[in-house]
C-alpha cells in the first residue's frame, strides 16, 4: 500500500506544477477560462484521491475473493474433513483438495496442539475450522459445545462494550454483540443462544434473538413424530422449545407436569401441527399403542394396591404425572379404556380391578 501511496502523491505533485507557474507569470484577474483551468486542476486532484482510495479498496476485495474462494470449499464454524498436505514444526496444514495438489491460498493450519499421534501427509482428518484470537483461520480437532445454524446453551465469561462473550469449548470465545441480546447479558448466566456466520467479515457469532432464526411453521412435521426439544422461553400459555436446530414449537403449560427450566434438552413429540402451520409439542406420545401400554402399567399399579387405587380420574394431575408421568388428559382415556374392557371399576374415590 505504501509504494501505491507514494505515486499518487507524485501524480498530485504533477497536478499542481502548471497551477503554481500561472499564478506567477500574472497578477491580472483570472479570466473564465482560468477558473475552468484551476477547477480542473482541483478535480484531477480530488481524481488522485479517487484513485489511490480505488486501488487500496481494489487490493482489499481481492483479499476477500480468495477467503471466499476459501470459503467455498470449507464450511467455517462447521466440522470438515480436510485432508494433511504439509506438515511443519508447528503445526500441519490441511486442504479441502480432494488431491495431493493444494495452493497455499487453500491451506489451513491445525497448530500443533491439536495434532492427533501418529499424523501424516495424506491423512484425512475431521476438524473444526473457526477464526482464532488473530483473526486467522484456523483449524482445530477440539469439538466446540455448538456449531453454525445450531442453537445451544452456553455461558458468559466476559462483558464489555461492544458485547458478550460466551464460552463454546473452544480456545477463541463466541462473541455476542449487544444488538443480538434479547436481554442484557450478565457474566456466570447462561442463555440459549443461535449461532451464525457474520454476512460482513464470515466470523462466527452468536444471537440470543432466537425467533429471528427459527422457522414458525413446518410442512415437514407429522403428529406423533419424536423430536430432540431445548428449552428456550416462557410464557403464559406455556414454554417455547428449538425443535432440532431449525424450528421453534410450544409446550402449553397445562400440559406440562414436570419442573422445566431455560436450557433444558428433553425428548417430546409433535402434538399437531395447527392449521396455521405452527407446531404444538408434547412430552407425552398420544397414540393406542402407548395408550395400551399406560393401560397395561395402570392395571399392574391397581393390582399391586391390593385390586384398589385411589389414583382416580379426578386426582390432581401433578399426582397423576409423578405416578405415571403422563398428562391427566391421557390418564383419563387409558381408564376409559379399560372400562370399557370390563377390566375395572370406576367410583368416585377409588378405582378397583374386577374379579
Amino acid at each position: 500500500m505504501t509504494d501505491k501511496n507514494t505515486s499518487g502523491s507524485s501524480f498530485y505533485k504533477k497536478l499542481k506544477t502548471p497551477v503554481q507557474q500561472s499564478s506567477q507569470k500574472t497578477s491580472q484577474p483570472l479570466s473564465h477560462n482560468s477558473i475552468s483551468s484551476r477547477k480542473s486542476v482541483t478535480d484531477g486532484s480530488e481524481l488522485v484521491d479517487d484513485m489511490v482510495s480505488s486501488a487500496e479498496q481494489s487490493l482489499e476485495k481481492e483479499r476477500s475473493n480468495d477467503v471466499l474462494h476459501l470459503f467455498k470449499r470449507v464450511k467455517v464454524g462447521r466440522t470438515n474433513v480436510l485432508r494433511v498436505v504439509k506438515r511443519l514444526p508447528f503445526g500441519a496444514y490441511l486442504s479441502p483438495g480432494s488431491n495431493k495438489k493444494s495452493f497455499d491460498l487453500e491451506e489451513i493450519l491445525l497448530p500443533k496442539r491439536y495434532e492427533p499421534e501418529n499424523l501424516k501427509v495424506d491423512d484425512l482428518l475431521k476438524v473444526f475450522i473457526y477464526f482464532d484470537s488473530e483473526d486467522r483461520i484456523i483449524a482445530t480437532t477440539e469439538k466446540p459445545l455448538a456449531q453454525v445454524d445450531e442453537c445451544a446453551f452456553l455461558k458468559v465469561v466476559d462483558v464489555n462494550k461492544v458485547g458478550a462473550f460466551l464460552d463454546m469449548g473452544l480456545m477463541k470465545d463466541l462473541f455476542v454483540p449487544y444488538a443480538e441480546q434479547e436481554m442484557p447479558m450478565k457474566v456466570g448466566e447462561s442463555y440459549v443462544v443461535h449461532l451464525y456466520l457474520d454476512e460482513h467479515s464470515g466470523r462466527i457469532m452468536a444471537s440470543s434473538k432466537l425467533d429471528k432464526f427459527l422457522i414458525e411453521e413446518s410442512h415437514y412435521h407429522k403428529e406423533g413424530q419424536a423430536v430432540d426439544l431445548l428449552i428456550y422461553a416462557e410464557s403464559e400459555l406455556g414454554y417455547k422449545a428449538v425443535i432440532g436446530s431449525t424450528y421453534q414449537g410450544l409446550l402449553f403449560k397445562n400440559e406440562v407436569f414436570q419442573t422445566l427450566k431455560i436450557g433444558d434438552k428433553i425428548k417430546g413429540f409433535i402434538k399437531e401441527v395447527r392449521g396455521d402451520k405452527k407446531i404444538n409439542l408434547s412430552l407425552q406420545l398420544a397414540s393406542e399403542k402407548t395408550r395400551g401400554s399406560l393401560a397395561n402399567q395402570i392395571l399392574h399399579f391397581i393390582k399391586n394396591q391390593g385390586g384398589t387405587s385411589k389414583l382416580t380420574d379426578k386426582s390432581p394431575p401433578e399426582e397423576i404425572y409423578q405416578q405415571f408421568k403422563v398428562s391427566k388428559k391421557s390418564y383419563k382415556k387409558a381408564l376409559g379404556a379399560l372400562y370399557k374392557r370390563k377390566l375395572i371399576l370406576i367410583e368416585k374415590d377409588k378405582i378397583s380391578l374386577v374379579d
